[in-house]
């Protein structure tokens, strides 16, 4: 098996192919560049740190990676409910290539190459072989497609543009050619990158300080203890001077003059697409984040911009504590190709070239987390598919993997794509807490998961459903010591016994404040506690999710035969025809979630589905 590029899709796609027996080459322009972070240095965040817990879950390696070279973690939306907690973490940028780098190079059956690759050849209607720029022809019986933003790659900077990937990298000029003359539909899409500041040129005693947590979760189920923060992030604030600095040269940027005719990401806007659509905002909120320990380089995050570099270094100079701020590396903006994903099956397999897989942002994503989680799926499922086993699908109610790829191979999209927690139905079920309990079993079965690590999760998921069970069957009498408790915590004292579990339930109490007053609670991990505290709090809400999930699942069972002729089948409108003609659903349920397709079709295929 081939896989087209080192970026986070490619890394895990190479990986568990590798890891399943396949024998597989990673190309990559260049093996300086493997899992590189031009946007921003870090992992996780919004929905992201959810992906990145499901893909250690099944196996992949993104979370240990971040564990073992992040400088500052945090949980982000604390005062909100569990479902939507997400992690993030700031991230050595170079340690953590070099840590992806070497583990790809000590994968057994993992061949790591440079090299570019500019064509793709079939036979009889599959894959059949790649061929480099060099001319070198490589046969296998499956290619991933993973080549991010450098396919036919251009950057932007006022009226400056060039051929070019990310970070002044040569970009990937031929391949495009080469998929377009496989009947590959590629659109243009558009993001950007922020610039980079001299920490020394910094005044940090003007800028607001954003501390890591005290107490550090890992992205990874198997990382234990030891972690501690040893960086600092800053918030920084555009004001006036900054918006007219922009307004006043917004006829410079390309973005507004017709240069740039990618779409870009809608939820992370370059800063003068921020001042054009939210002109009644006074201020936007940015991070300075470090690079890393090695290096004084700083991101100016959320400053992403195609302005010309004068213009740049004014609007940067307009910032508070910024005033002297030596700029490194100029922000840019970028265009590439991608593939429509409507063209995909679910496994990430093109439904008209058999063996062809496409994962990443050239699928019409953004974000390294969603890149990384279709690497993983992409790269099983062809693994699987070249030992002939059965392929591996997640719905939407099983992971956010399940949403991010059912979103693009049903709906399709017009931008680049980005996952939040308000794309699921089935956010409370979906948390990033309980990902292993999820998916552990899943990665176990294909193989991704080690025996031993499957054992402590067996564990663990025993002492979840003991400890659960002893609570409902626990009933505690009223005492002063629990009503003092309880009146400390804002609750209302108890004159009868209550239930362990209704205690907990009430939303001042927690499964750690009545502890003392528990004498026979046993000694738990701080992970099983949190199951056993959300499990039960949130109990009622838990069990009206799954049997909406269920519901989902009756509907995904009922397979739809590959061949089904829907240009001719009675009773669809004419909408409904060519929709599900192009999409070719697997099932009645991702046919129901198709945009033009009705109820009253769906009635109609049930009933076609019947009678066959």
């Amino acid at each position: 098996m081939v896989v087209i590029g080192g970026g986070h899709a490619g890394i895990e796609a190479a990986l568990a192919s590798a890891r399943l027996g396949a024998k597989t080459c990673l190309f990559s322009i260049t093996l300086d560049g493997l899992a590189n972070m031009p946007c921003n240095p870090s992992i996780g965040g919004t929905a992201k740190g959810h992906l990145v817990r499901e893909i250690d879950a099944l196996g992949g390696e993104m979370g240990k990676a971040a564990d073992a070279t992040f400088i500052q973690s945090r949980i982000l939306n604390r005062g909100k409910g569990p479902a939507v907690y997400s992690l993030r973490a700031q991230i050595d940028r170079r340690r953590y290539g070099m840590y992806m780098k070497n583990r790809l190079e000590m994968q057994e059956n993992l061949h790591v190459r440079q090299a570019e690759i500019t064509d793709i050849r079939l036979s009889g209607g599959a894959v059949r072989s790649v061929v480099t720029a060099a001319g070198a022809e490589y046969i296998c019986k499956a290619v991933i497609v993973a080549t991010g933003t450098y396919l036919k790659g251009k950057i932007f900077m006022g009226a400056y543009s060039r051929e070019s990937g990310p970070d002044g990298v040569f970009p990937s000029v031929g391949l495009s050619a080469s998929l377009k003359g496989l009947g590959v539909k590629l659109v243009r899409f558009k993001t950007g990158t922020p610039p980079r500041i001299n920490r020394n040129s910094v005044d940090f005693s003007k800028l607001e300080v954003q501390h890591g947590d005290e107490e550090i979760t890992p992205f990874s189920f198997e990382t234990e203890g030891g972690l501690k923060n040893v960086a600092e992030c800053y918030l920084v604030y555009t004001n006036e001077k900054t918006h007219k600095i922009i307004l006043d040269n917004i006829h410079r940027s390309p973005l507004y003059g017709g240069d740039i005719t990618g779409v870009g990401p809608r939820y992370c806007p370059s800063i003068e697409d921020k001042i054009v659509r939210f002109a009644d905002k006074p201020r936007h909120q940015l991070f300075l984040e470090p690079m890393g320990l090695d290096t004084e380089e700083m991101y100016l995050q959320g400053f992403s911009s195609s302005m010309p570099e004068d213009v740049q270094i004014d609007m940067i100079h307009s910032l508070k504590g910024l005033e002297n701020a030596q700029i490194m590396r100029n922000a840019y903006a970028i265009e590439y190709d991608c593939c429509d994903p409507q063209e995909l099956l679910p496994t990430l397999e093109f439904k008209t070239i058999a063996g062809l897989y496409g994962a990443g942002q050239f699928n019409g994503t953004s974000g390294y987390e969603e890149a990384a989680a279709q690497g993983l799926i992409a790269g099983i499922n062809a693994a699987l598919k070249i030992r002939g086993g059965e392929s591996f699908v997640l719905d939407r109610s099983e992971a956010y993997i399940g949403t991010l790829i059912d979103d693009l191979v049903t709906k399709g999209t017009n931008e680049p794509y980005r996952m939040m927690t308000s794309r699921s139905e089935y956010r409370l079920l979906l948390r990033q807490d309980n990902a292993d309990l999820r998916l552990t079993e899943y990665g176990y079965k294909i193989g991704l998961i080690s025996e031993e690590r499957y054992q402590k999760f067996v564990l663990k998921k025993q002492r979840i459903e003991e400890e659960i069970n002893r609570l409902k069957n626990t009933v505690f009498p009223p005492s002063d010591e629990l009503n003092e408790i309880l009146v400390s915590l804002g609750s209302s004292p108890v004159s009868t016994g209550v239930r362990a579990d209704e205690l907990i339930r009430r939303p001042q109490v927690s499964y750690d404040s009545v502890a003392g007053v528990d004498k026979l609670r046993p000694d738990l991990p701080r992970d099983v506690r949190e199951q056993v505290e959300i499990t039960v709090k949130y109990d009622g809400y838990i069990n009206r999710q799954i049997a909406q999930a269920e519901q989902l699942r009756r509907l995904e069972n009922k397979k739809i035969p590959a061949d089904t002729d829907y240009l001719h089948l009675d009773g669809l409108r004419i909408e409904a025809r060519q929709k599900l003609d192009k999409i070719r659903p697997m099932s009645i349920g991702q046919a129901s979630r198709i945009s033009g397709v009705s109820p009253a079709d769906i009635a109609v295929l049930m009933v076609y589905l019947k009678n066959k």
